[in-house]
């Protein structure tokens, strides 16, 4: 197969992207930094920026004024906490509702308002220099790496603050250019042809009727199709070979000069199939099921200690419930899209992934191309909740459809197509037996789930690994047990595991307070454990009782009648629910690079991808926290695999692993530009950090974020409909970075957890082996009129043993709990226990039909 068509017009061709930060970004920024909230590209300054653009935006959110002073560590720990934490709790509050905890160390709340940095008026740039040899203004009062007793290093006043997105300008004018959006000369569209049947081959593509429309290049077919190295992902070996996996598999792709007529040429094409009996119904007992011998992330597929089944049958009190939860899906806003173009040997790819490092490594392995010949862009991504962590077939389709047709190509999947293509969380079966003494002491945790996985890759939904980790109890037992079906495979979806796993051990918990008549908060305290329960290690922090405590204050839970069903206004029952939240805090290896140049800036840089999430802003964050320097003067450029290499943004590890590389970077050249004497070269001063070996060292510490959900809901006894009136997240997640972000994140995954109760599902068709939810009209995500004032906010944690910042990630716990803390609810305000989400209208009007 060749690179080029004959004739390919020379005016198709494009040049590699320029390495970030040279070119027309560091041209713009000659005159020295922007002031805050101005980003390079703005309407009226540089309009759209173009592809050889670098990838990095100017954290442009500067400073607050540097008359401004911020609490300092020390004020903050001097004031009251709550009992046994060491730390500040969340009763102090900021005039707009959060806690001060909630403010990074010292961030209040006038900060947002703090006025901007202008260019040129900052004291302290790299170049100017006083006798001792610091900066002259904006440096930390502690020197970096200074560390307080059992501590993390002090750092500056610019971590933490409530800083805006650097971004954000561009994001809301529209010039925050997405995958699609790389609109090169002589680019092609390409449309997937997805599979009609559930299992068997091809055999026979007609692609005549196809060819013969205006305007279509080429349709590839497994017949003709670029023979790839076989990938390790095997969701990857697209049009490979005539075999069907699963229906919706990809098993032709049209191309042609404009979207509609790649999509004609697609729906033209005729394809002729030798169909197989197929199995897509997940049934726990099917002989071909099978106990994994680890689940996603790596955990063991099954944990026991003690005698579980003993303990259990021994227990005085026992409750021995099966929960469930349905296939659900991502749904990021923005679709799986790239943009690809081939010049010569070397590939050029604007993507939307969450890690830009992993598709270059996957596109050299499976194309045979070294690293260096392929360079990948993912400046700006539209969301992905875990859909977007690895390469997805979409990347793999347009590499070959430009390939072939020696034009550029983007392929943006339908919505349509995304729950077949890209993964989906996988349903799970969960038994819950719990037993306990009549004081609630827990005597046995036996926490069983069954899976789906599908035969092109195992994966396997870790949904019994919290039980390993929540509460104390001398006998346990975490199992899976997986079936492999002809289904779409399964794969990440926001927080994998924890969220379905911790809706049922915190819905079960629920059903043993009942059971005891002891109030379920004071349950959950009571079988707070000393030490992690799988492991035996210590906990590198815990607060999971203060975020109870502290959320149960705030939300009134004291004056709650614990009796399910009293609370009516009219029509309406009214009831409140709580639930307890963790996910893991890691990190992975990291490079990054620091640079001072003469005009004051520095530029850091790393292959980090910011999602949505603000990553970027935080990143520029800690840069000029170790810096010492006001954070108008530090730009972070991403999103581009020339700069140094990163993990992707999953897992909630992306900011402690690239931040924990940025701060290194940093703390080196403050160390360099403290003895540095005179003007800095023209080039400026660079260094250069690598984490491994530390930020994927063994720890003897078990390293986790907590959290406690508290939600009130009314529900309509004439519709069967459930209202969520108030939701309240409290969380223990290390030390903020920047508290704007931070709530952004808590509530965006209470939110979407509030979905997975109330309205989040898909249906896989027996017959058809097909999600019948396949797009937004059917499968609901919830709306504003869904949900209510949602209330985030945290305590302050002060853990050392995590990363230099003293974080944890934030992105995914938020969902974890919710879904539990809204079905107690619902338990509370009806009497019934439900134990399918979700809770939709007719569900609950069902059950409440059947009580009478």
């Amino acid at each position: 197969m060749t690179a080029n068509t004959p004739g390919t017009p020379a005016e198709h061709r494009t040049t590699r992207p320029p390495t970030p930060g040279t070119g027309s970004l560091a041209e713009r920024r000659a005159d020295g930094p922007l002031p805050l909230g101005d980003s390079p590209g703005t309407a009226a300054e540089q309009g759209s920026p173009a592809p050889g653009d670098s990838p990095g935006v100017a954290a442009e959110q500067g400073p607050p004024n540097p008359g401004d002073s911020l609490r300092s560590r020390a004020e903050r720990d001097a004031r009251p906490s709550a009992p046994g934490t060491g730390v500040g709790a969340c009763a102090e509050r900021r005039a707009e509702g959060a806690s001060a905890g909630g403010s990074a160390p010292g961030a209040p709340a006038s900060r947002r308002d703090a006025p901007h940095t202008t260019p040129g008026t900052p004291a302290g740039a790299f170049g100017e220099r006083s006798a001792d040899g610091v900066p002259a203004a904006g440096a930390s009062a502690t020197a970096v790496g200074e560390h307080r007793p059992g501590g993390n290093p002090v750092t500056g006043s610019a971590l933490g603050a409530p800083v805006e997105r650097a971004e954000g300008r561009l994001k809301v004018s529209g010039l925050a250019r997405y995958a699609a959006e790389y609109t090169l000369p002589g680019r092609a569209h390409a449309w997937p042809v997805p599979a009609a049947i559930a299992r068997g081959r091809v055999t026979a593509v007609d692609t005549a009727a196809a060819l013969a429309l205006p305007g279509v290049l080429a349709v590839l077919t497994p017949d003709d199709a670029e023979r790839l190295a076989a990938p390790e992902d095997a969701t990857l070996a697209v049009l490979q070979g005539p075999r069907v996996p699963h229906r919706g598999w990809c098993v032709a792709l049209a191309v042609a000069d404009t979207p509609e007529t790649a999509r004609a040429a697609a729906r033209a094409v005729r394809v002729t199939y030798a169909a197989e009996p197929h199995h897509a119904d997940l049934d726990p007992e099917r002989p071909d099921a099978y106990e994994p011998e680890e689940t996603n992330a790596g955990f063991p597929g099954r944990v026991e200690q003690g005698d579980p089944e003993a303990a259990y049958a021994a227990a005085e009190v026992r409750v021995d419930v099966t929960y469930r939860v349905p296939p659900l899906h991502n749904h990021p806003m923005e679709p799986h899209t790239s943009t690809v173009d081939w010049d010569g040997d070397q590939l050029t790819v604007y993507t939307s992934s969450q890690g830009g490092t992993t598709v270059r490594e996957v596109l050299a392995q499976m194309f045979g191309l070294p690293e260096d010949r392929v360079t990948v862009v993912t400046e700006h991504v539209g969301g992905g909740f875990g859909s977007k962590g690895t390469p997805r077939p979409d990347v793999v389709l347009a590499a070959m459809a430009a390939r072939r047709t020696g034009r550029p190509v983007t392929l943006a999947y339908p919505r349509r197509y995304l729950p077949t293509t890209v993964g989906h969380r996988a349903p799970t079966v969960q038994r819950l037996r719990l037993g306990a003494n009549p004081d609630g002491r827990l005597t046995a945790v036996l926490h069983e789930v069954t899976t789906h996985t599908s035969r092109v890759k195992e994966f396997v939904e870790q949904a019994a690994v919290p039980s390993r980790v929540m509460y104390a109890t001398p006998a346990l037992l975490s199992s899976h047990r997986v079936v492999p079906l002809d289904v779409p495979s399964p794969s990440w979806m926001r927080a994998p595991g924890e969220a379905p796993g911790m809706y049922a051990l915190e819905s079960a918990l629920d059903e043993l307070a009942d059971a005891l008549g002891i109030d379920p908060v004071e349950l959950r305290v009571r079988n707070e454990p000393e030490r992690e329960p799988e492991s035996g290690k210590p906990f590198s922090s815990r607060h999971l009782v203060e975020c109870l405590r502290e959320g149960a204050r705030r939300f009134g839970w004291a004056g709650r009648d614990p009796r399910p069903g009293m609370r009516r206004e009219g029509p309406l029952l009214v009831g409140t629910g709580v639930a307890a939240a963790t996910y893991p805090a890691a990190a992975v290896p990291a490079t990054a690079t620091a640079r001072a140049l003469p005009d004051g800036t520095c530029a850091v840089r790393i292959n980090a991808t910011d999602i949505g999430t603000g990553a970027r802003t935080v990143l520029a964050q800690i840069a000029a926290d170790a810096l010492g320097v006001p954070l108008g003067r530090v730009r972070a450029e991403i999103g581009h695999s020339d700069l140094p290499s990163a993990w992707l943004a999953g897992g909630s590890m992306g900011t402690a692993s690239w931040g924990w590389a940025v701060h290194e970077a940093c703390a080196e050249l403050a160390s360099r530009l403290a003895v540095h004497a005179g003007p800095l070269p023209a080039d400026g001063i660079e260094t250069h950090a690598d984490t491994a070996g530390r930020a994927d060292a063994d720890s003897p510490y078990a390293r986790h974020a907590f959290g406690a959900h508290f939600a009130e809901v009314a529900v309509d006894t004439v519709t069967g409909e459930t209202r969520v009136r108030r939701l309240l997240g409290i969380f223990a997640a290390g030390r903020i970075l920047n508290a704007r972000t931070a709530r952004s994140q808590f509530t965006g995954g209470m939110t979407m957890g509030l979905g997975m109760a109330l309205t989040e599902h898909s249906t896989l068709d027996r017959a058809f082996g097909d999600f019948t939810e396949a797009d937004l009209a059917s499968y609901h995500v919830p709306a504003h009129a869904d949900v209510p004032a949602v209330e985030a906010d945290w305590i302050d944690e002060d853990d050392p043993h995590l990363n230099p910042m003293g974080s944890k990630g934030i992105g995914e716990i938020g969902i974890v709990g919710t879904a539990a803390a809204i079905g107690n609810a619902v338990h509370h305000a009806t009497g019934i226990r439900f134990r399918e989400l979700p809770l939709t209208p007719d569900r609950i009007l069902t059950g409440l039909l059947s009580e009478g």
